[in-house]
């Protein structure tokens, strides 16, 4: 007998765990795929940035994973309203969620909350024509911008702010972003980092990268990559790219600017502790506090604040300090790490500590918010394997409920299925070379859904 498996989230990690289960002939398996948005790839197709289309190419892979047998795709469908968790273990023999972190952390301090201050992947859905983030509006009027973070996402940001219009014109960026960032008036970006260029998230590649923007100047002050003692124990029990991250940095620091239109500038070891507004509640400055560098019991190295402060004006704060699990209604959460308790996947109750039946998570929402996309496909495949391993002890009672395509017909709810995406993005990219582009992304949802039922 075939398991009917549903899998929420049509991410990286979903499209990795229905490979895994797919790919294996022990347990005959079919697998559906639905996700909220109508398009498919999650954070590949509105997170990954426009210029570095080479990332997207792991959509072939998710492509072939598609045109499987038994594989179906349901896009724009909310789990909750469309379907509730009670219909899905009706019609299927297990679920699993791979619905991410969808959330950003936030910095918790005074002043967070002004206009013209937001979440980074606010901005970074914008220009990558996520459908609900289309309509934003940032203020690419202020002659500074603050971007908090030295994680990838805040080096996206950053470099995006700095392209010139002809580089952004060749890439996938929304339309609409295309053309506010082509009249932006932003003259300096600064990166900031509460610990030192030997912790810095980023890597090797990516800031090598910020040393080669067309428009920009990278500046670096020389004292804030000078290493103190602790970062040269850290630094020299280290790898190979760290090292060469820090030299690429220090650099930097001696760089003669060209008089480019644009300045990117690296800071290190400070925190912000405070926005600053104006008299109609606007960001008008950033207050940041020197930091020391200390050693915790653990071995690592934590930030601690100094009596040293400093107040820069800026008109425009993006924050990019880590992201949260959402909870996903029916399913234990736990609070504190942001993620599904669980183990190897199997999602557990939180009183007993046992499994719950038939129901599991991947990625994210299962261990939280680290690695790149590839660290999604080991998480999935641990992830597989409890499920298939499930399946074979026969502890599973089978279900006999309806098909879950059936119910949302009867409820008149319009699903996308994966041919129609595929029309759609040939349509996106038959745009695209005409214009010489990868593609020209469609971000209205009315001008490519499917008519009603």
């Amino acid at each position: 007998m075939t398991a009917r498996i549903a899998i929420v989230g049509a991410g990286p990690t979903g499209f990795f765990l229905a490979e895994r289960l797919l790919n294996q002939t022990d347990v005959p398996v079919a697998v559906d795929l639905f996700e909220r948005l109508p398009a498919p790839y999650g954070l590949v197709r509105y997170g990954v940035a426009p210029d570095h289309e080479k990332i997207r190419n792991v959509t072939r892979a998710f492509d072939r994973t598609a045109a499987r047998p038994g594989f179906r795709y349901a896009g724009h469908v909310n789990i909750g309203t469309d379907l509730s968790l009670d219909d899905l273990r009706a019609c299927y023999d297990q679920v699993c969620f791979t619905t991410g972190a969808q959330t950003d952390r936030r910095m918790g301090i005074p002043g967070e909350d002004l206009r013209n201050s937001h979440p980074a992947t606010e901005f970074v859905a914008w220009y990558n024509g996520h459908p609900e983030f289309r309509d934003c509006t940032f203020h690419l009027g202020a002659r500074r911008v603050a971007v908090i973070g030295v994680g990838n996402v805040a080096v996206d940001v950053a470099r995006i702010l700095c392209r010139t219009p002809e580089e952004l014109a060749s890439t996938d960026i929304a339309d609409h972003a295309l053309e506010a960032l082509a009249t932006s008036e932003v003259e300096e970006v600064m990166l900031l980092g509460r610990r030192g260029p030997v912790q810095a998230a980023f890597t090797t590649p990516e800031v090598k990268e910020l040393g080669e923007l067309a428009g920009a100047d990278v500046r670096v002050r020389p004292e804030e990559v000078t290493l103190d003692p602790e970062s040269e124990i850290d630094l020299a029990a280290g790898d190979e790219a760290t090292r060469r991250k820090v030299e690429i940095l220090q650099a930097y620091a001696h760089r003669i600017p060209t008089g480019a239109a644009r300045t990117l500038t690296l800071r290190f070891l400070v925190s912000p502790v405070e926005l600053l507004g104006d008299d109609t509640g606007a960001v008008r400055a950033i207050r940041l506090v020197r930091n020391a560098l200390v050693r915790n019991p653990d071995g690592s190295l934590s930030a601690r604040a100094t009596d040293v402060a400093e107040e820069i004006p800026v008109g425009l704060v993006f924050r990019s300090v880590g992201y949260r699990g959402v909870p996903i209604p029916g399913i234990p959460f736990d609070e504190k790490r942001g993620v599904v308790p669980n183990a190897a996947g199997r999602v557990l109750d939180p009183t007993t500590g046992a499994p719950l039946p038939r129901t599991y998570v991947a990625g994210w929402i299962k261990r939280g918010p680290s690695g790149v996309i590839g660290t999604n496909k080991p998480c999935a495949a641990e992830t597989a394997a409890a499920m298939l391993e499930d399946l074979r002890s026969g502890s599973l009672s089978r279900v006999t409920g309806p098909d879950a395509m059936d119910l949302l017909r009867e409820r008149g709810v319009r699903y996308l299925t994966f041919p129609e995406w595929e029309s759609i993005r040939s349509t996106e990219e038959a745009r695209g070379k005409a214009a010489g582009r990868p593609r020209v992304k469609l971000v209205d949802p009315a001008e490519y859904l499917p008519s009603p039922i």
